[in-house]
């Protein structure tokens, strides 16, 4: 972490360093909890449809838990760009070696910057395909390295967007998910935040690894551990769960039937004692005066997925987010749903060329930009028109018992007698949520 360590301002001032401490953390998968989630996710509107309501990870999320830039100006033009930098990748032989061949001593220079950077971004943030160093991601470790700035966060959230995707569909045709790139650990922490009443995890109790020095050693008394620093250290601490049948119909038969009030969360930042020091809440008077961070949480728009590589093989697309669909999320009033771009492109289109990245980049989306925020004050409300859409279609997509489909995603439980049952395979539920 020298590196880190001597760039801290630098980090500080580009919107990386809480995301690089995260990346410190031994982060467990709660597998269990992300298959049952799937199950749920809707690619038309780019969220999860649970028993208590549509919820999906925002760019507030993003900014909350990672800190990563999320209003900057998008002008980097990563598409199909190369590095001047050079980086041994195929023969060098895993992680480990990259990091002895590429550390240095003394004074941190521009080069060692970005093979740090490279490896932060494809090994932690987009946790890419292979298991070894590539050099995909190294136009834009090389452009942070030299202090230019792009929003970050936006392309985490479409990621996370795209892998959700990918495996929502997989489960949809009966494939095994295999080892699909992407940043896993993030929807884990969303998902553990989102039910984490339900779960009953005390975040403000945790401990966090300590930035500890290789040639240090600790006392007998010195602790490897600190308190969190904010709710993204708090929540990816977080114990992981196996992908065992009983756990996965565990967690299927509560999003199923929906947390309760008491258990639901859709402004999971609460810090009563202010034990985190937050970047935006939009209670506080303080955190949400900053109109470009503000317009960039609730302005739909087109959201780039896979633009750090070259050429066709990358599979330059996009996503669209939808803050319409979650507005009770950014503290603002839950309206019928209005979809980003909806019958003007259509969604995850391949991209071939900047030109072509420009054009759906710009267009204009389904709401007023130029919105005046001096005077907002937030409220949470539902409108009737909203209420009798959920109303509708919540009859008509949870009206089966959660056991009946316990039974189908584990042969071992067995369907009590009583239980109304279906004749329709798991993919015939699923098909709702994925095609609507």
């Amino acid at each position: 972490m020298r590196v880190s360590h001597t760039n801290e301002v630098q980090w500080g001032e580009r919107k990386l360093d809480q995301c690089i401490r995260l990346s410190i953390a031994d982060v467990h998968r709660n597998e269990s909890l992300l298959i049952a989630a799937s199950y749920f996710w809707s690619d038309k509107l780019n969220a999860f449809v649970f028993g208590h309501g549509p919820a999906s990870p925002t760019l507030a999320d993003v900014l909350m838990l990672t800190g990563l830039d999320v209003s900057t100006a998008d002008s980097s033009h990563l598409f199909d760009t190369t590095p001047s930098a050079k980086v041994e990748t195929c023969a060098i032989g895993g992680w480990s070696r990259y990091i002895q061949k590429y550390r240095r001593t003394g004074p941190v220079n521009i080069k060692e910057q970005t093979t740090f950077l490279n490896m932060l971004l494809d090994k932690f943030v987009f946790c890419g395909r292979s298991a070894g160093p590539t050099s995909v991601y190294l136009w834009a470790a090389e452009r942070l390295a030299n202090g230019g700035r792009f929003p970050l966060g936006r392309y985490l959230l479409g990621s996370v967007y795209h892998l959700l995707h990918q495996v929502a569909r997989k489960l949809l045709l009966g494939q095994s998910i295999g080892n699909l790139a992407g940043p896993w650990w993030f929807i884990n922490m969303w998902l553990s935040l989102h039910i984490n009443k339900r779960l009953e995890f005390n975040l403000f109790s945790q401990r966090f690894p300590r930035d500890i020095a290789e040639d240090y050693e600790l006392d007998e008394e010195e602790s490897s551990t600190r308190p969190p620093l904010n709710f993204g250290e708090a929540v990816i601490v977080r114990p992981g769960t196996g992908g065992n049948a009983d756990q996965v119909s565990r967690f299927f038969q509560t999003l199923y039937e929906g947390l309760t009030r008491e258990q639901r969360a859709w402004m999971p930042y609460e810090d009563p004692h202010t034990m985190f020091p937050l970047v935006f809440h939009p209670f506080n008077d303080a955190l949400n005066k900053d109109h470009d961070v503000m317009m960039a949480l609730i302005t739909p728009r087109v959201i780039p997925v896979n633009f750090f590589g070259c050429g066709k093989a990358s599979n330059q697309t996009y996503e669209f987010y939808n803050p319409s669909a979650l507005a009770h999320q950014l503290a603002f009033g839950q309206l019928p749903i209005a979809l980003c771009c909806v019958d003007v492109i259509k969604p995850r289109e391949t991209i071939t060329s900047l030109l072509e990245w420009t054009r759906v980049a710009q267009l204009p989306p389904s709401a007023d930009t130029d919105a005046d925020l001096s005077e907002w004050i937030p409220a949470l409300f539902i409108t009737q028109a909203y209420k009798q859409w959920w109303e509708e279609w919540k009859e008509h997509l949870f009206c089966k018992s959660a056991l009946t489909y316990r039974g189908m995603i584990d042969p071992q439980y067995k369907v009590p007698d009583n239980t109304v049952s279906t004749s329709k395979p798991m993919s015939q539920f699923f098909h709702f949520y994925f095609y609507r």
